[in-house]
């Protein structure tokens, strides 16, 4: 992957290296997949080329053959889940980037999340595709995501509940869970290591409690509420000390329970990565939370905040680990990879329209 954070007047034209010695590595790398060796060259252009599950979604795509280019939206990308702060004028220097690209050594332009649509759309030369997250399309910039999904190629939304409220043709695939990383181990063990009290009963909040949408003080009162109601103390834990993705599974492994209490989402990954951790999950029903959680014991999407501390309490309760890892099988990186590809030879099987790029 060639990446081109944008930051002031930094030149698009470094990808001059981005073929060659990578194509027989990635050929390598292909077989064990359905999925033939593609030749495919897409410019990502993203909020935060540092966020977990789009790093996962590139590695895999590189790994079944996609040649990825990306460019970033300029300013803090910290705030790629609050994209709301940076300023127009950052999205705009996006857009002059996007124009400085040699556009004709890319097969299409891939715009993930909504806000970086506008810069994809404004040129002709190439399809795009466009992935809309969750607050791109339920937050309050929702419609520059509706808008722009109306002259996409094509549209990747993470859930059902997503599919519903774009109300225009588009293709669901959640984001991806690394199952090597994400997987069961002993819970003493893991609690060891994170420093927590064997003796007392451990709920995760798997956010900063300090991010207003994700509702931390909704988890503090659900906990408050089954401490009254459990035997033996409940502590309720936030990752506000940044906490690197790959030490979170350790983290899951040494909770009782998961406890998400976000006012909205899209297809929050932690939860998938809960289940594939066997660690029981608590949650409002937002995204396709609900959905993911169809089958998967005990866990538990819950409409009011009574029914939230309701199902904390039966889980503590309980005691056991979940069954969320069978279900979190067909939720791979891999998997997504390859849905995604799916979705770009579709669009560039399509004849263009009027001579140009557009499918």
């Amino acid at each position: 992957m060639t990446s081109q954070t944008q930051r002031g007047d930094q030149q698009g034209d470094q990808q001059g290296d981005r073929r060659g010695d990578q194509q027989g590595d990635r050929r390598d790398d292909q077989r064990g997949t359905d999925h033939e060796v593609t030749d495919l060259s897409v410019l990502n252009l993203v909020t935060s080329s540092h966020a977990t599950f789009y790093v996962d979604q590139v590695t895999e795509l590189e790994a079944i053959g996609v040649e990825t280019t990306e460019i970033e939206v300029p300013g803090n990308p910290d705030l790629a889940d609050s994209t709301d702060q940076r300023s127009p004028r950052e999205y705009l220097r996006l857009l002059a980037a996007v124009t400085r690209q040699p556009l004709g050594e890319y097969d299409l332009i891939h715009a993930n999340y909504g806000l970086t649509a506008p810069a994809a759309l404004a040129q002709t030369r190439l399809p795009v595709v466009v992935s809309l997250w969750g607050t791109d399309l339920l937050g309050r910039f929702g419609w520059v995501g509706r808008l722009s999904a109306r002259f996409a190629d094509s549209v990747i939304v993470m859930s059902e509940r997503m599919r519903e409220r774009l109300g225009s043709d588009c293709t669901v695939i959640p984001h991806g869970v690394d199952l090597d990383r994400f997987c069961p181990r002993p819970q003493a063990e893991a609690r060891a290591e994170v420093g927590w009290d064997p003796s007392r009963r451990h709920v995760f909040f798997p956010y900063p409690s300090g991010r207003e949408v994700k509702n931390y003080p909704l988890a503090e009162r659900t906990v408050a509420d089954a401490n009254r109601r459990v035997t033996g103390p409940i502590e309720l834990h936030a990752a506000d000390q940044r906490i690197p993705h790959g030490e979170m599974a350790t983290y899951m492994n040494a909770a009782d329970a998961l406890l998400l209490t976000s006012e909205r989402e899209g297809s929050p990954n932690t939860v998938k990565e809960a289940m594939a951790c066997g660690l029981p999950v608590v949650s409002t029903d937002v995204g396709d939370v609900a959905e993911r959680l169809e089958g998967v014991e005990p866990s538990a999407a819950c409409e009011s905040p009574a029914a939230l501390a309701d199902a904390l309490v039966s889980v503590l309760r309980r005691g056991e680990r979940s069954n969320g890892r069978a279900y979190a099988r067909e939720l791979s990186t891999r998997r997504t990879a390859e849905r995604i590809l799916d979705v770009y030879r579709d669009v560039l099987d399509r004849p263009p329209q009027n001579g140009g790029g557009r499918r």
